[in-house]
């Protein structure tokens, strides 16, 4: 049995495209098939005679415009195995494009924005904001748009399809198979038998997915009352009393005038309730930075630490600070110490560079980074992050600044990216900023080092002489791998370190 493939392109992109008007084509001496399948969906009125007639046009009102399709969770980035969602941009039933942002997500490193690979409406949105969601787990369901989901005929396709007479071709029954046809009696029986096979992609808005999977019932049990069966939160709560979960259905409806849609709903609970007292017992899931924390504070409790502890005069930093911001050209750029700090803290690493390195546990190696990527311990509402600034041996003072308001900013709006955060060889806290004259860091993985710097306080300082005269000193506290470092090394790169910050006229011998 001859199978004609130009014929078989033909009928679909006839079908799927659209591209014929309404038209009988008559198929003589065709070998149809003859399983009942086949039979069960070919109506009467295409039959005459021995002769069977196909009206491009009924397979236009038969067949879906496009095809449902899933948009997983795509790997973030390297070790990354899930996600929380943040906020979504779009709802079910918009109109996406390709490349459109659909929802934004975050990781233990950074936020993202997940973007469509199709064009297409939002058949149905799978998880709620505040979710956690595993790479490669879907997302949310796309009716791709026709004109994306088929490629389209070429014109040497055409040219052939014109040579071929319709009465020389012979069909099988896959062929047929493929492109369904149906009569009007058929189609309710195939559409009940697709929503049974469908029926996880149950029509339902995120809050009320969000009230059944509170509530431990699977929304796919439940009869929806809405348009084309959506199922709405009343349909939920008269689930949730027949099955005797909730008695009060009324306390659940007045806790919540209304469904909001995706995105408008807060994604953090932990970040609205991390400064109020609770009246009682309350469980909160740990979420972006703060799981992130718990993760990498529990990997760094397995490394042997050490802490070196030492005092540092910072009256000429404090001077220089001054005098940068009273001749500072600059309105949007306001000094700190803290870029010096950091442009001094790279002047030592050039001379110890193991402070500067990453240790590979599996190989025993240590990885001496040529870039001095210097990480700022940051607290933001959503907890600690930790952003670095790339390549600081390379920048002046002023692009330090700058990059570190960036950095600051970007941390306070919680749009931090993934180059942001990923990349740091060493990290800074400045604790005093908050509180506290030293802290006891715990290091950063894979990093080999880690400083807290408290706040500066002055004190009373004996003179030669015995006279006594004030100073601004700060503490800072050093926190090594002792796996990779010694006390020796340490002690030699702080007080390389508190030479430039003591006498910072000394940063102009090595600036480049």
């Amino acid at each position: 049995m001859v199978i004609s493939r130009i014929f078989h392109r033909r009928i679909w992109t006839t079908a799927r495209r659209f591209l014929r008007p309404t038209a009988l084509v008559p198929f003589e001496k065709c070998s149809l098939p003859s399983s009942p399948l086949f039979q069960k969906h070919i109506p009467n009125n295409f039959k005459h005679g021995n002769r069977f007639w196909f009206s491009t046009q009924s397979m236009v009102d038969l067949l879906p415009m496009g095809k449902i399709v899933d948009v997983p969770l795509a790997q973030t980035g390297e070790g990354i195995a899930e996600c929380e969602l943040l906020k979504w941009h779009v709802q079910e039933g918009d109109y996406i494009e390709d490349f459109q942002p659909i929802c934004e997500v975050q990781s233990d490193k950074a936020n993202i924005e997940i973007t469509s690979r199709y064009r297409g409406k939002v058949a149905s949105i799978l998880y709620v904001p505040g979710d956690i969601v595993k790479v490669g787990e879907t997302l949310l369901k796309i009716l791709v748009d026709e004109s994306a989901a088929f490629p389209s005929v070429t014109s040497g396709d055409s040219e052939n399809e014109k040579s071929l007479d319709s009465d020389q071709i012979v069909v099988d029954e896959a062929a047929f198979t493929a492109v369904t046809f149906c009569d009007s009696e058929n189609v309710n029986s195939l559409d009940s038998d697709l929503e049974k096979e469908n029926r996880a992609g149950v029509l339902s808005t995120p809050a009320v997915r969000s009230l059944a999977k509170q509530h431990g019932i699977d929304i796919n049990e439940v009869c929806g009352s809405g348009k084309d069966g959506r199922v709405l939160k009343e349909d939920v709560l008269s689930f949730a009393v027949n099955k005797g979960i909730i008695r009060n259905p009324s306390a659940v409806l007045n806790s919540d005038h209304g469904e909001k849609p995706p995105g408008e709903e807060g994604y953090n609970s932990f970040v609205a309730t991390k400064y109020e007292s609770p009246s009682e017992d309350r469980i909160l899931p740990l979420r972006g930075y703060q799981r992130a924390m718990v993760k990498s504070m529990s990997l760094a409790a397995k490394v042997p630490h050490f802490h070196y502890v030492d005092e540092i005069k910072c009256d000429a930093l404090l001077e220089l600070k001054t005098s940068f911001q009273k001749n500072n050209p600059y309105k949007d750029v306001k000094y700190t110490f803290l870029p010096i700090l950091i442009k001094s803290l790279s002047m030592a690493l050039t001379k110890y560079p193991f402070v500067n390195s990453c240790f590979i546990e599996d190989s025993l190696e240590v990885v001496l980074k040529g870039s001095h990527n210097i990480g700022i311990a940051m607290a933001t509402p959503l907890g600690l992050v930790v952003p670095n600034i790339k390549n600081v041996q390379s920048l002046s003072i002023l692009e330090i600044t700058k990059e570190l308001a960036r950095l600051q900013q970007m941390a306070s709006d919680n749009k931090l990216s993934s180059e942001d955060i990923c990349g740091g060889t060493i990290t800074l806290s400045n604790i005093g900023a908050i509180g506290g004259k030293f802290g006891s860091p715990l290091l950063n993985l894979p990093q080999v080092s880690i400083i807290a710097i408290g706040r500066t306080q002055k004190v009373p300082q004996f003179a030669d002489d015995g006279t006594v005269y004030p100073i601004s000193i700060m503490t800072v506290n050093i926190g090594a791998d002792h796996r990779v470092l010694d006390g020796a090394t340490v002690a030699r790169f702080c007080n390389e370190w508190k030479q430039f910050i003591q006498n910072p006229e000394l940063l102009l011998l090595h600036l480049r």
